[in-house]
């Protein structure tokens, strides 16, 4: 389902020129409303008319995390205050918190993007949708209730936690639709097993799962497990949240930016040099149509690789591959790029491993030590330590294999490592770096 033909299904031709003509706009209106950006650019040397096309967006600087955290709160708001009538702010773990306004067309265009994501998992007005995002600062609950009711559909606002009231009410409201991050979709189709609650007796159709990196592997356990059909859904706060780009339920290959909103570019994360299409590289993103806090090429540090290629459900937006990693939260070990998504991927293509795992990573003089803790299920746990053995030292050989460093594999009883209601935590960096 397609929730806007016209621009969704637009021509690349006519799209591209599009894009070129609110590029120019975006640069005239920040060159002249946000005095970070008027320094930035004249710093370029671009001034307010050197954009004349999409040709001219290497030449524009990057804007950084750490350029959100200089202008605290609100030094990139391109509107006085008295047009912005929501203030969102990230959930940092280190200094303060990136905050983002929206002018009420912002809102609009946030629902309408969120519409469009919720269509491609074919949700409809008559559908109800279990909204366990969190709400607050946090973008993703507000993010995606608002573009279900832009549907029509029948809106559960149940936010984060409380699993069991949360089945409760899957059951008995009915839910089809299901939001939330894939680490909790696992926990609640662990809930629901504990509770003798079998998922193919509810009306669960669909789950658009988002905020965090999640692997192919994970797809196919909770698609196993909650009876669903899984999909991969992307945006951060600093671009508009939630509603960036979305995998279609046709396809499942590839998630469409929607690109009459959002320019991407794949960068060189160590030369900043811009690369093709096809290339793996950090994904930097300009928003070509927000009022209260536009970005130019915002870094990401999001991992991905961008596909032009047309897709059978219509839509002819580019399409991004689902995050392979960041380079913020990439571990070296011993000089060995690792992402948790690689080592997750090892894990999930293991019988008997269970999909909850992390990664505790020390020193030892001047030596990095990484050990993995994962669950097993009750049966292996209970086996013979000999078995035990046998199977971290397989896991540990798989892990050599694919990223050619060392690890000490550390096989847990079953709920041992904390769940989430949230993101997962995945990484325990205890060096001294």
């Amino acid at each position: 389902m397609i929730w806007d033909d016209e621009f969704e299904t637009l021509p690349r031709e006519a799209l591209r020129a599009l894009q070129a003509k609110r590029l120019r706009d975006l640069v005239a209106r920040v060159y002249g409303a946000v005095p970070f950006y008027r320094r930035k650019l004249d710093e370029a040397g671009c001034g307010a008319g050197d954009v004349r096309s999409l040709g001219d967006l290497e030449n524009l600087p990057f804007t950084t995390k750490e350029d959100l955290r200089e202008t605290y709160p609100f030094g990139l708001f391109a509107v006085p205050m008295e047009r912005v009538v929501r203030v969102h702010a990230s959930s940092g773990t280190t200094g303060k918190p990136t905050v983002v306004g929206y002018t009420r067309r912002d809102i609009d265009i946030w629902a309408e993007l969120m519409a469009r994501t919720l269509a491609c998992g074919g949700t409809t007005k008559g559908d109800v949708v279990h909204n366990a995002y969190g709400y607050g600062l946090f973008t993703g609950g507000l993010g995606a209730h608002y573009g279900a009711e832009r549907i029509g559909a029948t809106v559960i606002p149940i936010s984060g936690g409380n699993t069991k009231r949360q089945i409760m009410l899957m059951q008995d409201f009915g839910s089809t639709i299901l939001l939330c991050t894939p680490s909790y979709a696992l926990n609640l189709a662990e809930v629901m097993a504990e509770e003798r609650v079998d998922p193919a007796g509810l009306r669960l159709k669909c789950g658009l799962f988002g905020a965090e990196p999640w692997s192919e592997s994970m797809r196919g356990e909770i698609e196993r497990k909650l009876k669903i059909s899984a999909l991969d859904i992307y945006g951060l706060s600093e671009v508009i949240g939630p509603g960036v780009a979305s995998e279609c339920i046709e396809e499942k290959r590839g998630l469409h930016i929607f690109e009459d909103h959002f320019i991407a570019e794949i960068i060189d994360p160590a030369t900043g040099k811009a690369l093709p299409f096809g290339e793996t590289g950090e994904l930097v993103f300009t928003t070509i149509t927000k009022e209260a806090f536009p970005v130019i090429r915002y870094r990401t540090r999001d991992i991905s690789r961008l596909d032009v290629t047309p897709c059978s459900c219509g839509r002819t937006h580019v399409r991004m591959d689902r995050i392979s990693g960041r380079t913020d939260d990439m571990l070296i070990i011993r000089g060995v790029n690792v992402f948790p998504s690689q080592i997750e991927s090892v894990l999930m293509a293991i019988e008997g491993v269970e999909p909850h795992y992390q990664l505790i990573v020390s020193r030892e003089g001047s030596l990095d030590l990484l050990e993995v803790q994962v669950e097993v299920g009750e049966a292996i746990f209970s086996d013979e330590i000999k078995g035990l053995e046998t199977l971290a030292r397989r896991i540990e050989h798989e892990i050599k294999d694919l990223l050619g460093v060392s690890s000490k594999v550390k096989l847990v009883e079953p709920k041992t490592i904390q769940r989430s209601e949230g993101k997962a935590r995945r990484v325990i960096d205890n060096r001294k770096l």
